[in-house]
């Protein structure tokens, strides 16, 4: 819950400040000129490509969560079973052999969504998030694309 409270406000002054942006790329180019107008949509330009950044990744949040979702009511999230230190972080060994094994599953099982999601978790605990963001891209297409097939 408190990651979703902190998303909706990092997302609301996101608009807010876009809104800013925007209001100030609108004054510019209302002022006239040549090089204001210019600034002007130079600055609306902004605005415009975060407000798109952050609907695909509201969307991007929205849809894993809904996979966790299902797999929580199936009964196959991933166990943490990580080791940790005494402060509290992922042990690197623990978090590479857990990652072995999920890329072993994924392998076994390349078009199952939900092995592709264990591994997204294993790519994110090893702290690895580009491909931990890759890897549940991926599973979100695999679950679109089966829930497709079986609506047909």
């Amino acid at each position: 819950m408190r990651a979703k409270l902190s998303y909706a406000l990092t997302a609301a002054v996101l608009v807010v400040y876009f809104v800013l942006v925007g209001s100030r790329g609108v004054m510019l180019i209302q002022s006239g000129t040549l090089l204001t107008v210019t600034f002007g949509v130079a600055v609306l330009i902004l605005p415009v490509i975060g407000v798109w950044f952050l609907w695909k990744n509201t969307q991007f949040v929205r849809w894993a969560n809904q996979l966790a979702e299902e797999l929580d009511a199936e009964g196959g999230l991933p166990v943490d079973e990580l080791k940790r230190t005494a402060s509290g972080r992922i042990d690197r060994d623990s978090a590479d052999e857990v990652f072995a094994r999920r890329k072993a599953e994924t392998e076994a099982a390349p078009d199952d969504w939900r092995a592709w999601f264990r591994l997204a978790v294993a790519y994110h605990d090893a702290r690895d998030t580009p491909r931990a963001r890759k890897a549940m891209q991926h599973a979100i297409i695999l679950h679109r694309t089966s829930r497709q097939q079986t609506s047909h």
